[in-house]
């Protein structure tokens, strides 16, 4: 099922039952979920999904969530991070029983998706916190197509226990390239010492990265996504370039 990865054209628009399999942490609080969704059409990397649950009393609530690996079958890769007082986030990352069932609806979004078999710009994501989420989806999808093109990740995040991914992300190597920011407290031995993303956080003004050169994600929280866009406009990377997806 799923097999030409449905190139984001055919959104799969009905509710459909999907099973959790798997549940992760990513960090204290954040859990990657594996669902299996038969009839799944297949997805980019950047895009989400609605999953909706429904309460004893037909209560229902919906919210979407960024898919965390490109196409992969009837398999579906999310990451949840639990919002205070939310009503699904909290549920699904801890109570939700595996082997149980939710709805999904998708994929959705046709903006924020990079295409590998089309990649030959280079590729710059800026995320913030678990923004990575859609972004590593791509990085993901730059590994199993065999792009060739450079890639790199600036990861913001407050300290190391808010790092999602990171064996995975250190294993990366040429063409990915791989640079933390940490905005509260940096590992001991960082260099930088915390705060925000910064102009000198971003890639030298030569180079694949370059502005005007890569094609460029950004995806956070509101006041990061703003300020990154900003940031990377003033170095020179043209709007049209920028993509950008926030929450919260």
């Amino acid at each position: 099922m799923a097999a030409p990865a449905a190139r984001g054209s055919t959104p799969y628009q009905r509710w459909a039952r999907a099973t959790l399999l798997a549940r992760t942490p990513e960090t204290g609080t954040a859990r990657t979920l594996v669902l299996r969704a038969p009839g799944w059409p297949g997805h980019l990397p950047g895009q989400h999904i609605d999953i909706r649950l429904t309460a004893e009393d037909g209560y229902r609530a919906a919210r979407s969530y960024s898919l965390a690996a490109p196409g992969r079958g009837e398999h579906l890769e999310v990451g949840v991070q639990p919002v205070d007082d939310g009503e699904v986030s909290p549920y699904l990352a801890e109570d939700l029983p595996v082997g149980a069932d939710v709805e999904v609806r998708g994929p959705l979004g046709g903006w924020f998706v990079w295409r590998p078999e089309r990649a030959t710009a280079p590729l710059l994501l800026l995320a913030g916190g678990s923004g990575v989420v859609p972004l590593m989806a791509m990085l993901r999808g730059h590994r199993t197509s065999g792009a060739r093109v450079p890639a790199r990740l600036v990861y913001s995040v407050r300290d190391p226990a808010q790092l999602w991914y990171g064996s995975e992300l250190a294993a990366f190597a040429p063409p990915v390239s791989v640079r933390l920011l940490h905005t509260r407290a940096a590992p001991p031995g960082d260099p930088r010492p915390p705060g925000r993303i910064a102009s000198t956080d971003l890639p030298d003004a030569d180079g694949p990265f370059a502005p005007g050169v890569p094609d460029v994600f950004v995806c956070g929280p509101t006041g990061f996504v703003e300020y990154a866009a900003d940031l990377l406009l003033l170095a020179g990377h043209p709007a049209e370039r920028i993509r950008t997806e926030r929450f919260g």
